[in-house]
């Protein structure tokens, strides 16, 4: 008799908030998910405006390869194509450098989250 295959599941954990005891699959959980995304500004209270959304377009023009670390040592045609730009410091567009080219890198989406979430959550 032929079964379908199913999918192996994947062992819950505990929410990575700390104190949060709930049980997830994944991430964290709906409740913390939930209070974290309202406890955070907007983007454009934290710079992220037409001024910055016109410098990091021009920015990917001259730069359309993901610049992470990983990806730097590989030939340009091997990397991740960049739709975002990192600020190196991490203090985005309204620290002391976030308009300085210099402090800049094109990453691609899936790079950037994970150096974003390192960087926040030491993950």
């Amino acid at each position: 008799m032929n079964t379908p295959h199913m999918p192996p599941r994947k062992a819950m954990q505990v929410c990575p908030t700390p104190g949060c005891p709930n049980l997830t699959p994944q991430g964290r959980c709906p409740t913390c998910q939930t209070q974290a995304r309202s406890n955070r500004p907007t983007s454009h209270s934290r710079g992220y405006d037409r001024r910055w959304l016109r410098a990091s377009a021009t920015y990917l023009e001259d730069h359309p390869y993901c610049e992470c670390d990983d990806c730097t040592p590989l030939p340009p045609l091997q990397r991740d194509l960049a739709t975002e730009v990192d600020h190196i410091d991490g203090l985005g567009p309204l620290g002391p450098r976030g308009y300085d080219p210099d402090n800049w890198q094109a990453m691609s989406k899936r790079h950037h989250s994970r150096k974003t979430a390192r960087d926040t959550f030491g993950t």
